[in-house]
């Protein structure tokens, strides 16, 4: 088989364009894996699957008698739980109104030592059925294993 100039043209052609779109997908692939944030319950963050000084989100049930407020500032700490671990957290915000005790959160920011988290953003439930999905999940997990372990 004689190649030809055209040949050789529509090649050259199927090539790059090819290559372009190689380029395109590896940055948007890229793109995407730096914007993701995992979402961890306290027992993962204690057993240290949760990475270090990276944005992560961090749910769980606010502990009665954790929540402490310095005076003359927005800064906050509690303790969340999920059944099983709880870790401490810190933010400097206005907290939303149904923030409360005993309540699901779920927060985004980073963790900054084992069992230290810093958040950036706390979202609160909505009303008294509502629970964030991961948190119910979490919850629901935990209550199965706790029920398996009875048998």
């Amino acid at each position: 088989m004689k190649i030809t100039q055209t040949n050789k043209n529509r090649m050259i052609k199927v090539l790059v364009f090819f290559f372009a779109i190689t380029a395109f997908s590896s940055l948007l692939i890229y793109a995407f894996s730096k914007n993701m944030v995992y979402f961890y319950t306290p027992s993962q963050v204690i057993n240290k699957e949760a990475p270090i000084n990276k944005f992560i989100r961090i749910g769980g049930m606010v502990k009665i008698g954790s929540f402490k407020k310095l005076n003359d500032s927005l800064k906050v700490s509690f303790k969340i739980y999920d059944l099983n671990k709880e870790v401490n957290i810190k933010y400097e915000g206005i907290l939303p109104d149904l923030f409360a005790e005993g309540q699901g959160v779920v927060m985004t920011g980073k963790l900054i030592n084992e069992n230290t988290f810093v958040a950036n953003e706390v979202l609160a439930k909505h009303d008294e059925n509502y629970m964030p999905p991961e948190v119910a999940d979490m919850m629901k997990e935990k209550e199965g294993s706790i029920y398996k372990n009875d048998n």
